[in-house]
């Protein structure tokens, strides 16, 4: 079975080229980024594709969109997306595309056995779709309201921060401890599902969601 894969990693992208070698799986291409991997594709005619979903330039979503993409254009090319976000922005639209078939979304984080995986993989490329549960949860999650998703503490933690306060004036605010304002603050950011990155402030994207709430 031949397979494109598409991670920005060079370690991750090298070590499951191996893993899938050690399985009887054709690495044809093994690439860094969305337009690499769209490329690839076009170039090798895999059997399966296995996708990160943020990649260079832009770290945010370009590999779910790729992906997208290739299966509009491809219809019934087996795609596996095996990152450790959940995208919501495309995920729904990949997981409908061809009806759901020969479909996988994957979180590298929960994959635990290495056969198990590697079938799979060969569950999508015969057609079958494999989406792990906690992909399915966060989506179902995502569906509803994020604020009214929060406690009335976190909601009142949440104003806070909106209005520009520190974790000190909040606590002073509300009679809590500052330890107690960190596991509050850590609490809703979760439930708001925001990005964990280096390159983006939750807080500020915290506050937004809030403000978006009360327009």
């Amino acid at each position: 079975m031949r397979v494109v894969i598409a991670e920005d990693s060079v370690l991750l992208r090298e070590g499951l080229a191996g893993l899938l070698a050690r399985f009887g799986f054709e690495v044809v291409a093994a690439v860094r980024d969305a337009a690499e991997l769209v490329a690839a594709v076009e170039d090798t005619k895999p059997d399966l594709v296995i996708t990160d979903v943020r990649m260079p330039p832009g770290f945010s979503d370009e590999g779910l969109r790729a992906a997208v993409a290739l299966r509009a254009a491809h219809p019934g090319l087996p795609v596996v997306v095996l990152s450790q976000w959940v995208q919501h922005s495309y995920a729904g639209e990949l997981l409908g595309s061809g009806d759901g078939r020969s479909i996988g979304y994957l979180l590298k984080d929960r994959v635990a056995d290495v056969t198990e995986f590697a079938g799979k993989l060969r569950r999508v490329a015969g057609g079958g779709t494999v989406v792990d549960p906690e992909v399915v949860r966060r989506m179902m999650l995502a569906g509803r309201d994020p604020l009214g998703q929060l406690s009335p503490r976190e909601s009142e933690v949440l104003a806070l921060l909106a209005e520009g306060h520190s974790n000190a004036a909040i606590a002073r605010t509300l009679g809590l401890s500052e330890a107690a304002v960190g596991k509050h603050i850590g609490s809703l950011l979760a439930k708001l599902h925001l990005p964990i990155s280096d390159d983006t402030n939750r807080r500020v994207l915290a506050v937004l969601t809030y403000l978006r709430g009360q327009s």
